[in-house]
């Protein structure tokens, strides 16, 4: 009796000492997705396009020119404690009146961060990131120009399928009601992402869902399609449409419809959020 007692131990240690050596496994193999990286790499698409309204009247000064350029620094290459990766970020997006006469710059978001990263598989061995991150944004002026806000966000983006990346992400904003009283009605509470590979390595597709926290008001849809004209080289020819508000800081309550064409440089992978 006792021999089998400690036989069946014996088997339960060893079928659990198995699934935790398979779980380490899977863990490496999620980190290695984000170690492949450089520590210095593309955040969000960087880009650089130009485009015109399509619910008004075109003219030198609503088209425009839009860019941003976004990255972000791994600070360690160990995983802090429950296997969180440390990032910096960095995005700045910018609007450009270059057909104007003066070619002024009509606005500059600012949009500082800090994160943490956890990598992982959900059942089926889909690739997912689970990110903390707290974030400035603001237009970099001041008195009655002022748009500033801080957020605490959290998100899943996740590989579903060798097509199909997936993302939720939600947000607690912290806003300064007397300079920005309207802000968090339209930057909402959280956006939904996805992108699909029409033609992997070649043709893919974007959407981008921001809801305000108005019941059917406010809010933005961004899609975009990309050809990658060259497997071998990391940007893309995108066409990209606009509608909804918060597209830029100042005019975070005025509605846009645009359409741009430009290039774009992707995330290698699928990028942390």
């Amino acid at each position: 009796m006792y021999l089998r007692s400690l036989f069946l131990c014996l088997i339960l240690f060893s079928i659990k000492s198995n699934s935790q050596i398979l779980e380490t496994k899977k863990n490496f193999r999620a980190a290695d997705s984000l170690l492949k990286e450089p520590s210095f790499s593309v955040h969000k698409d960087n880009y650089f396009l130009t485009g015109v309204p399509i619910n008004t009247d075109i003219t030198r000064n609503n088209a425009d020119v839009k860019y941003q350029v976004s990255f972000k620094l791994r600070l360690n290459s160990k995983p802090l404690w429950g296997g969180f990766f440390p990032y910096l970020m960095y995005t700045q997006k910018a609007f450009w009146d270059i057909y104007a006469s003066s070619k002024p710059f009509s606005e500059i978001n600012f949009n500082p961060g800090v994160a943490i990263v956890r990598p992982f598989y959900l059942k089926g061995g889909r690739l997912t990131y689970g990110t903390i991150s707290l974030e400035h944004e603001s237009n970099g002026r001041d008195s009655i120009f002022s748009r500033t806000w801080n957020m605490l966000a959290f998100s899943l983006k996740s590989q579903i399928s060798p097509r199909w990346i997936v993302g939720l992400r939600g947000w607690i904003p912290l806003v300064d009601k007397e300079d920005n009283p309207y802000l968090t009605q339209y930057v909402g509470y959280g956006e939904a992402s996805a992108t699909y590979q029409i033609q992997p390595g070649r043709w893919s597709a974007d959407i981008l869902f921001r809801k305000g926290s108005g019941l059917i008001r406010y809010g933005s849809l961004q899609t975009q399609v990309n050809w990658r004209p060259y497997k071998s080289e990391n940007y893309y020819l995108t066409l990209q449409w606009f509608v909804g508000y918060t597209e830029s800081l100042i005019d975070y309550q005025e509605h846009k419809s645009m359409i741009r064409l430009g290039f774009t440089i992707k995330p290698e992978n699928m990028g942390i959020f």
